[in-house]
């Protein structure tokens, strides 16, 4: 299968511990020697919002925070490829055209950000849409999509699937500025509603759930395009 692995740059601590990413590097690893061909998109995390409060404090433009985001998860997808070794492809795709060239040659693809104004979810289901892919995982720091965040409110429940009707009217509303991106936002809701891509919420701080989403596991939560 085609797979998009969307990696949240919780993964990618402030202290760049490197344990949880060289688990991520097993996993792929597995995956690809069992035949998947695989695209991985990661988040800024931690460090891109603490280089982004900066540069706010410093004066600067939304349009240089949204680039400064960029360019951090673009450095934590080169993480990842160090990781990888020689399963990966060496370069990090700066857009869909280097994506496609690079996937081509069968090697597990990492990139960060590609534009201003697009979070890197939104990034993650542009390459699947791009290459065709049969699943978008989304790899988070919860365990699925919940009527409300879990964090702040103990009532909220977790849900097995939603919609994306549904889903685009949660995200809508949610703050859109660099460093500030929900758990997905309204731009990648609508590509993976128009291209029909299916698409699954895991918790990512277990790389393995990549693999039992592959096999079919009732894991996190399916969004239903």
């Amino acid at each position: 299968m085609r797979v998009v692995v969307k990696i949240s740059g919780s993964v990618f601590p402030e202290s760049l511990e490197t344990g949880l990413i060289k688990s991520y590097a097993a996993e792929l690893r597995t995956l690809r020697a069992e035949g998947h061909e695989l695209a991985v998109v990661t988040g800024g995390g931690a460090n891109a919002r603490n280089y982004i409060r900066a540069l706010r404090e410093l004066g600067g433009s939304e349009s240089h925070c949204d680039e400064i985001g960029i360019r951090v998860s673009r450095l934590n997808a080169l993480l990842l490829i160090s990781a990888l070794g020689d399963a990966a492809h060496p370069l990090v795709p700066e857009d869909l055209g280097q994506l496609l060239a690079y996937f081509s040659t069968g090697r597990i693809v990492v990139m960060g950000g590609l534009q201003p104004g697009h979070s890197t979810n939104a990034v993650a289901a542009l390459v699947a849409e791009a290459i065709g892919a049969g699943l978008l995982l989304n790899a988070t720091d919860v365990d699925g999509i919940y009527t409300a965040d879990p964090k702040a409110d103990p009532s909220a429940r977790k849900l097995d699937e939603i919609r994306t009707q549904e889903l685009l009217r949660m995200v809508l509303g949610g703050p859109l500025w660099a460093g500030a991106y929900e758990l997905i936002d309204p731009v990648a809701v609508g590509i993976i509603a128009r291209s029909k891509i299916p698409a699954l919420v895991v918790d990512g701080m277990d790389p393995k759930n990549l693999t039992r989403a592959l096999r079919g596991e009732r894991i996190g939560t399916r969004i239903i395009p």
